[in-house]
């Protein structure tokens, strides 16, 4: 358990890129099902998106292979009175991981698909299908981001447990991935390389939704501190007194800073800040890096101090990170160029 801290590292960069690429089919279903009509402007760059999901299976495959290396707990798994044995057994833990994986990208690869299709077939038949499809699109981030938070983070520390962490987790990923695609599309409108006109309103759109999850975020995060802290169940309190104190205290009030008291104070008192490009791009970036310190904070702190460090303190987590950030890159680029979604220069 001594690489640990590097290995929360890969895990905070496989729970990034998953969520991304979880983030912007879901995006473009609710706005389906919403029936926003700013929906025709992003739907399209967002479900491009999900190139990223084979990038996440890798990384997924790299994690499940090295067991207590990403799993603390594996080496005590079967200690008498360990708590959750038939979520913690290993077999099960793979096999409902890459089942998992498949159903939910089988699944948004299928509404992808049906979305294309309709822009070349307005039959009745199609837009119920897509429709249908859209539906069953929430219900899928839902399961599938709390098994996804119950085995990477919740569990990660024997004893430990919150009624509310699922949602806690995949509300916190989607905070972070408006941020990621308001910064994706102001990018793009940037360097006049959208085939699709990403105008400010879009963005204000976007700073509206990042506001509304960041109050989502904080009553989630709380729900389940105040009640463990009012009442003073110390087993619990503990995960929270690993991240707060130690060498992770630091990082603890600086993604809290980064995920509440930017965005909030920004975006809730002053009503023109969300109409400055300037100012929502500062703000979805403290939402970014907010959102991955925190996924490392919780996975790092399940653990005795002596087995994490600072992220990117180290050599590797910063050669491992740069891979992911690159293959990733290419991966979007190459996608959005297969759909003509950029202008190819040259």
């Amino acid at each position: 358990m001594e690489n640990f801290g590097s290995w929360s590292v890969i895990t905070t960069n496989f729970l990034i890129i998953l969520f991304i690429a979880l983030g912007g089919v879901t995006l473009s279903a609710l706005l389906h099902l919403a029936n926003g009509k700013w929906r025709y402007n992003v739907r399209y760059y967002a479900c491009s998106l999900g190139v990223l999901f084979p990038v996440a299976f890798v990384l997924l495959l790299v994690l499940l292979a090295n067991g207590e290396a990403t799993f603390q707990w594996l080496g005590h798994a079967h200690e008498e009175g360990h708590h959750l044995p038939g979520w913690h057994n290993y077999g099960f833990l793979v096999a409902r991981q890459i089942i998992g994986f498949f159903v939910i990208t089988g699944l948004y690869g299928l509404f992808i698909k049906l979305q294309h299709e309709t822009a070349i077939n307005d039959s009745a038949i199609v837009r119920r299908r897509f429709r249908n499809v859209a539906l069953l699109i929430p219900f899928g981030y839902v399961l599938y981001g709390t098994m996804v938070a119950w085995d990477f983070e919740m569990t990660m520390m024997p004893g430990w447990h919150s009624p509310s962490y699922g949602v806690y987790h995949f509300v916190s990923n989607f905070h972070a991935f408006l941020g990621f695609f308001a910064i994706f599309l102001f990018l793009l409108r940037a360097t006049g390389a959208a085939t699709k006109p990403v105008d400010n309103k879009i963005l204000n759109y976007l700073a509206q939704m990042m506001l509304a999850f960041t109050i989502l975020w904080t009553y989630f995060f709380f729900t389940q501190y105040l009640i463990m802290w009012y009442g003073r169940l110390p087993e619990e309190m503990e995960r929270f007194h690993n991240m707060m104190e130690h060498g992770l205290g630091f990082l603890f009030w600086t993604f809290f800073v980064l995920k509440f008291l930017v965005p909030f104070t920004t975006f809730a008192t002053y009503t023109p800040n969300r109409h400055n490009p300037a100012v929502i791009i500062t703000v979805a970036s403290c939402l970014v890096v907010g959102t991955w310190i925190e996924r490392y904070v919780w996975v790092s702190g399940s653990v005795d101090p002596q087995y994490y460090h600072v992220p990117m303190s180290s050599l590797l987590d910063i050669i491992v990170t740069a891979a992911v950030l690159a293959v990733s890159w290419f991966a979007v680029r190459w996608s959005l160029r297969r759909y003509g979604l950029v202008h190819i220069k040259g």
